[in-house]
This record gives C-alpha cells, sequence and structure tokens, in this order.
C-alpha cells in the first residue's frame, strides 16, 4: 500500500460510511417490503423476511399486490406514468425552445425579460400555489391530470441551464448551416438540439424526479381519487388504518425503483451534463 492511498484512506472510509447511511434505507425499505405481517413487529429487527417463529426463509408478493389492486396504488402509478411520460418532453421542448431564443435570437428587451425571469426564482414558490390554482379553474382542468401537466411545462431553471449550453456552441455551426440553407428551425433541430444531448439529458432526468416524487401541486389540484398520483395515494395509504408498515414500504418500493433505474441507466449523463451546463456563460 503506498502512501497515497494511505493518505486517502480516511476519505475511503468516509465515502464508504455516508453510502451506507444512504443504501441501507433503501435495503430495509425493500426487505420490509416482502415480509408478511407478523415478521415485521419483532422484538429482535431481522433485515431479511424471515419467519419470526421458525427462523425460515418466508418472501411474500401479498403486498405487493394488496397496494396495487386493493389500495389503489396501482392505479395510481400509471396516473403517474402517464403523466410524466406526457409533461416532461413538453416541457423539454418548450424549454429548449425558450433557451434557444434568449441564447441566440437577438430581439428587443431580451435581456432584460430574461433577467426579470430569473428574478422570479426568488417568490417563494409556496405563495404561487393560489394564484396557480385560481389559472387552473379558469382553464377548467382543476380536478383532472392535465391541471398538473399544464402549469409545470416550463420552468425558468431548465431554461437557464440550456440557454447557458447553448451559448457556448460554436455560432460558426450555425453561420454554416445557414450558408447552406437551413433555416431557423432547421438549425434548432438538426445542429443545436444533437449537440446537446448532455443538457438536454439532466433536464429530463431532474423533470422527471421532480414531476414523479411531487405531492404538494397533485394535493391541491386533485379531489377524485381516480386521478390521484402515486406519491398521493402512498400519502393517503399512510394515513389510514389499512396503511400497515409493510403495505407502506411495498407503496414506497414502487415509487422508488422506476427513479433508482433511471439514474442507474443515465449516471453518466447526468454527470456529464452538470459538467458542460451552467459553467459557462
Amino acid at each position: 500500500m503506498n502512501q497515497t492511498t494511505v493518505r486517502r484512506l480516511p476519505i475511503y472510509i468516509a465515502l464508504i460510511l455516508l453510502a451506507l447511511v444512504s443504501v441501507v434505507p433503501f435495503v430495509w425499505m425493500l426487505a420490509t417490503s416482502f415480509k408478511n405481517g407478523p415478521d415485521v413487529y419483532t422484538q429482535v429487527p431481522q433485515l431479511l423476511p424471515l419467519d419470526k417463529k421458525t427462523g425460515e426463509w418466508n418472501p411474500t408478493l401479498g403486498n405487493y399486490e394488496y397496494v396495487l389492486s386493493i389500495s389503489g396504488l396501482g392505479t395510481a402509478f400509471w396516473n403517474s406514468v402517464w403523466i410524466t411520460c406526457v409533461l416532461v418532453p413538453a416541457k423539454l421542448l418548450i424549454d429548449a425552445l425558450a433557451a434557444y431564443a434568449f441564447a441566440r435570437i437577438p430581439f428587443p428587451g431580451r435581456d432584460k425579460i430574461f433577467v426579470l425571469m430569473l428574478a422570479g426564482m426568488m417568490v417563494p414558490t409556496i405563495t404561487l400555489l393560489v394564484p396557480r390554482l385560481h389559472v387552473t379553474q379558469l382553464l377548467g382542468v382543476y380536478d383532472s391530470p392535465w391541471g398538473i401537466i399544464l402549469p409545470n411545462v416550463a420552468s425558468v431553471l431548465d431554461i437557464f441551464l440550456m440557454r447557458q449550453f447553448f451559448r457556448t456552441l460554436p455560432v460558426e455551426l450555425e453561420e454554416a448551416a445557414r450558408i447552406d440553407g437551413a433555416g431557423r428551425m432547421q438549425i434548432f433541430w438538426r445542429v443545436i438540439l444533437p449537440l446537446s444531448k448532455p443538457v438536454l439529458a439532466v433536464v429530463t432526468i431532474t423533470s422527471f424526479i421532480f414531476h414523479w416524487n411531487d405531492l404538494v401541486w397533485p394535493l391541491i389540484v386533485l379531489n377524485d381519487p381516480q386521478h390521484y398520483t402515486l406519491p398521493l395515494a402512498l400519502q393517503q395509504l399512510a394515513s389510514t388504518e389499512s396503511g400497515r408498515a409493510y403495505y407502506i414500504m411495498a407503496g414506497a418500493a414502487l415509487a422508488v425503483i422506476p427513479v433508482m433505474i433511471v439514474l442507474l441507466i443515465f449516471q453518466r449523463r447526468i454527470m456529464q451534463g452538470i459538467a458542460f451546463s451552467g459553467l459557462k456563460s
């Protein structure tokens, strides 16, 4: 073991401990979601789903069957899936178009409008809930999935990240495409977007995670249980008498597993996009 490794050993140990602190709750959640009721409440906590009388391996899928069919989490899960699959691409398109306009298209008051948008980010989100709810009612989309989608199809933070990235792309590429006869939208689709995969990946993934886990806005805008999203249905399950630990853990696993899969698949894109976006003006 060389001296460099010895000096870095405390850092490695600290990182391992932090990783364990982060991973253990997820492992415990998954293990509990496969336990039978009596196996959860034991004097000595057990990680694995073991029968407390015989000590034998005793996993069950009954908890998932309950939350998917009886508790209504199955409907809420698919509501979250289709809302997210509609909202994220629409948000990505609108934010990319706005960012391209602020980065490349000169128009009167461009910079002042952009600064005003950034200033709006300093307004606490909680103060905007009532105006957003009023607009949602005026649009006739209150108590419907579209009441979640329409107010969230644009994000100032995402526009800012994309604008910063677009400004790092060489202007000569657009000039060459314009000489070849390409129009503004052709340049956007064929030149700008293909070169912007890192920042597009970051915006896509962060938007997916945020809207998949969002509880506050669906709680305000939805009344019909048939329209509930997964976090809202899970919160309702936890507040009822049937919200036992093993049911809650099974529902939480359904909510967390898609996010973990997305993060594991696109982890490299996330780090690459964070490194490229927002670092240059």
